[in-house]
């Protein structure tokens, strides 16, 4: 694996945000809208049953972090969908490029974007509802790992899937992680779900952070089982969804559908 081919494309991605500043909307501009939301609701339901810390945590810290596996998601597709809209995918494997080498290319980006949106996050958080994300301890660390790791898995997957159904599946894109925040419990216990349901979201590594963070909300101890389980699934789902975008790579460039992406505009 090369890592100056590596560094180059992530030096294109920076290139590209600093270039159109437009781009800076999607780093911090839906953060905002989205913690001003909760952080207001999250007040407001504080004063419903007088007391501050028990919606914050669970909505506002709820969301603070949901939103960081969704802008890893979001950081590794739109890296890839940045080659899909200018119709730059097959050039850039005209190079020597590896699959594995475009793949980690597109994580490194997604987990720079993300790291700065979390820190930009975190700041709104704090002065504008005085919440700080460390009010979960030391368990904030295997959290964070977590929802890292599954929001890599769901943006390799993204890709894989493009890849496969072509630049106009953009749109099934965005959405995945609202549609994947009700089975995973963000905001209530998986309890309320249906028993049908209830197992396919203890099928999903999110569920175990949300779970815990309501244990420690309400004043109980995380259980380190259940954390290093969740890690080990969403490390799991890494290897699944870079199996399954190797395999697309290989499906298009057998059957010249990889043409499309010089030729079809998303």
């Amino acid at each position: 694996m090369n890592t100056t081919r590596i560094y180059a494309l992530c030096l294109r991605q920076f290139y590209l945000i600093r270039d159109n500043p437009t781009r800076l909307i999607q780093i911090f501009g839906w953060v905002l809208f989205d913690l001003v939301l909760w952080g207001f609701l999250s007040r407001y339901l504080s004063g419903l049953v007088g007391g501050e810390t028990r919606f914050t945590p669970l909505f506002l810290g709820a969301v603070l972090v949901w939103y960081f596996t969704t802008r890893v998601m979001h950081g590794v597709a739109t890296a890839f969908f940045e080659d899909v809209w200018t119709q730059n995918f097959l050039n850039v494997f005209a190079s020597p490029l590896s699959t594995g080498e475009y793949v980690v290319a597109l994580v490194a980006t997604g987990m720079t974007t993300s790291i700065i949106s979390l820190v930009f996050m975190m700041g709104v958080a704090k002065v504008f509802f005085g919440f700080s994300v460390f009010a979960y301890g030391v368990y904030l660390l295997p959290f964070l790992l977590i929802l890292f790791l599954t929001g890599i898995a769901l943006g390799v997957m993204s890709v894989g899937l493009v890849l496969r159904f072509g630049p106009s599946a953009e749109w099934f894109i965005w959405p995945i992680p609202e549609m994947l925040s009700p089975i995973v419990g963000v905001f209530y216990p998986v309890a309320v779900l249906p028993l049908w349901l209830q197992f396919g979201s203890y099928l999903l590594p999110p569920t175990y952070v949300f779970e815990n963070i309501r244990v420690i909300v309400g004043g109980g101890a995380p259980s380190i089982t259940q954390l290093i389980f969740a890690t080990v699934l969403a490390f799991f789902y890494i290897f699944l969804a870079y199996e399954y975008f190797k395999k697309v790579f290989v499906q298009v460039l057998r059957t010249g559908l990889i043409a499309r992406y010089s030729s079809e505009s998303a």
